[in-house]
């Protein structure tokens, strides 16, 4: 029986060293280590990294050869895929050896610049995407993304419109505005009979014309729209202010008494003026509430008018009386 050194020394086992070698398989005393963090050296991790890479070039190769059945196929691939994620842990182990960076994870895009599909995962290669069942499933990502693409189409048209889609320019014409005013018009001789039919009132007398905000002031009933501004009182206020603002100005080095006598003054002036216009917009608002109930004869002009708001300082001294009743019934009971 033959020793380990006289087969070694063989032709047949030097010729299978030979053929191991040039396959890139190695030798059993020079083998890849299953574990790449097993491995310490840089340079062996590159070494090791470039041997995979060789294996995986005569795999890609190989499963290219149509005569190959599909389980022969089917093996090749998945060992072209054990092979990327063995590459996968060398190139890691390299990273954390300080080496450089092989995982740059660049997208494989097609002719119209998408992204193939099945780069990601399990990956097929050459004859592996016309096997049974791979196929079909690359047909339903492409109507997939086909669909995808359609939707998508079909919203775009909705967005980046301009304001004529929003109704911005309905009114540019005047043809709208004209219609609604027709309409409004219609709408309040329909209501002005229906009122006079309500209260027993003779429906020959001629129908007034409906008040509009352009003509409030001629409009016998009150509107919505603000009161006109009162240009007196606007000019003796600016007057006010104008008369303080230089009498200020000439007393720059008088005395604070005299100081505090001109804002004084300056505060009486515009609590003046602000308590004008109120009385001016009460008795426009009295007037038009007068005038309504001209033709609602069951309701007086005080009905008519506005509710009258409790001011600031009302409103703090109801509030400060509830919180003074809710401490005394907290400490000293009802």
């Amino acid at each position: 029986m033959a020793r380990n050194e006289e087969k070694a020394q063989s032709m047949l086992y030097r010729f299978r060293e030979a053929q191991a070698a040039e396959l890139g398989l190695g030798t059993r005393a020079d083998r890849r280590p299953k574990m790449a963090s097993a491995c310490k050296s840089l340079r062996e991790c590159e070494r090791w990294r470039g041997e995979i890479l060789r294996e995986l070039s005569r795999k890609v190769s190989k499963i290219q050869d149509a005569g190959l059945t599909d389980y022969e196929v089917r093996d090749v691939n998945d060992d072209i895929n054990k092979l990327m994620r063995e590459k996968r842990h060398w190139e890691n182990q390299i990273i954390a050896l300080g080496g450089a960076n092989y995982r740059r994870n660049v997208a494989m895009l097609d002719d119209d610049g998408k992204e193939v599909p099945g780069t990601k995962g399990y990956k097929y290669f050459g004859r592996a995407k016309d096997l049974p069942g791979v196929r079909e499933l690359f047909q339903s990502k492409k109507k997939e993304e086909e669909e995808e693409n359609q939707a998508l189409a079909f919203y775009k048209k909705f967005t980046n419109q301009g304001p004529a889609y929003f109704g911005d320019l309905d009114e540019s014409d005047g043809k709208l505005l004209e219609y609604e005013r027709q309409a409004e018009e219609e709408e309040w001789r329909d209501e002005y009979m229906s009122v006079r039919e309500i209260l027993n009132l003779p429906l020959d007398d001629p129908i007034p014309k409906m008040p509009r905000g352009s003509s409030a002031s001629s409009s016998p009933l009150p509107t919505n729209g603000p009161s006109p501004p009162q240009p007196p009182v606007n000019a003796k206020r600016k007057a006010q202010e104008e008369d303080i603002e230089m009498d200020t100005a000439n007393v720059d080095e008088a005395a604070p008494e005299q100081a505090k006598r001109l804002r004084k003054a300056e505060a009486d002036g515009a609590a003046k003026a602000d308590d004008n216009v109120s009385s001016g917009h009460t008795d426009s608002m009295r007037a038009h509430a007068s005038a309504a109930a001209a033709y609602l004869g069951f309701l007086s002009p005080e009905d008519l008018m506005p509710p009258t708001l409790p001011t600031r300082e009302e409103m703090e001294g109801v509030l400060l009386a509830l919180r003074k009743q809710a401490l005394v019934e907290e400490y000293f009971g009802e």
